[in-house]
């Protein structure tokens, strides 16, 4: 049997501790007693029309849904060490949302949290707009899909990624990421994906200066690159690029084919570089 709680403004600590099997309905979770951790390894809980002012509301949870509920900026560090959830429609506005959570998936979400996504395994983010200066941070078995991204440092040491029809604005992503893909994506930043191994971009366009350079195993799949000048430095690269590159940097190794480049650059090399660039005939 199941319990349902409705209509109700809880603000003590522990709240609901331990909650388990139970339906929540326009629960309010805020007030002058500032209670922490509401929710703490609840399981087996459902919440609609949620609103949460309080801090670490859903720790150690377990076989969670949340839909149409709201976390503002008091609702910081909000699902930690939580697991098997999904999270639709609902607003996170808290730093440090979601933090070493294991197969949880968000959708159709507005979520403005720095540190957003640090040391998950299995998260899947759809549909959503997410603002964070450094969003997945040592995070793997990522998926991201339609995805609106305004960041910073994005990806920092992420292993095993799956990008596909998303909008990246951010800075220096992907940097120490293994294995990861990137497909039909736009990817908007500065020193794109320095140090990174087995990155895949397929069909992209990226925009920004000193990109994909100490790269190991780098593919680019018919992708086209603005404003990128100094391009591949120390990269073993294999790239068909649509259009023009405005520099290409030594290269390490491989072969990097364009329509046009505007400039390459050979010189100051730390290391043998033989990579090849070729430019189509027209």
């Amino acid at each position: 049997m199941r319990t349902r709680i409705t209509d109700l403004i809880l603000d003590e600590e522990r709240a609901l501790y331990h909650l388990q099997h139970a339906d929540l309905k326009n629960v309010c979770f805020a007030g002058p007693a500032d209670g922490e951790s509401a929710l703490k390894e609840a399981h087996d809980v459902t919440l609609q029309s949620c609103a949460f002012s309080l801090r670490y509301p859903l720790w150690h949870t377990t076989q969670f849904r949340l839909e149409d509920c709201t976390m503002d900026q008091t609702a910081r560090a909000a699902l930690w060490y939580a697991a098997d959830g999904t999270v639709a429609q609902s607003v996170l506005h808290g730093i440090k949302a979601v933090r070493e959570c294991r197969n949880v998936r968000l959708s159709g979400c507005s979520i403005v949290s720095p540190e957003f996504g640090w040391k998950c395994d299995g998260l899947t983010l759809e549909g959503s707009v997410l603002t964070a200066e450094y969003p997945f941070l040592d995070s793997r078995n990522l998926q991201l899909q339609n995805v609106e991204l305004h960041g910073k440092y994005s990806f920092q040491y992420a292993e095993d990624v799956v990008i596909e029809h998303c909008e990246l604005d951010t800075k220096d992503a992907f940097w120490h990421g293994r294995n990861v893909t990137v497909r039909d994506s736009v990817v908007k930043g500065e020193y794109l994906g320095w140090y990174a191994e087995n990155l895949t971009l397929e069909r992209c366009r990226i925009i920004g200066t000193q990109p994909l350079c100490y790269c190991k195993n780098l593919t680019l799949i018919d992708c086209t690159m603005e404003q990128c000048d100094l391009s591949f430095e120390y990269s073993d690269v294999n790239a068909t690029i649509r259009g023009h590159i405005d520099s290409v940097k030594n290269p390490k190794s491989g072969v990097i084919t364009a329509d046009s480049v505007g400039e390459i650059i050979r010189e100051d090399a730390v290391m043998p570089c033989e990579g090849v660039v070729t430019v189509r005939e027209t």
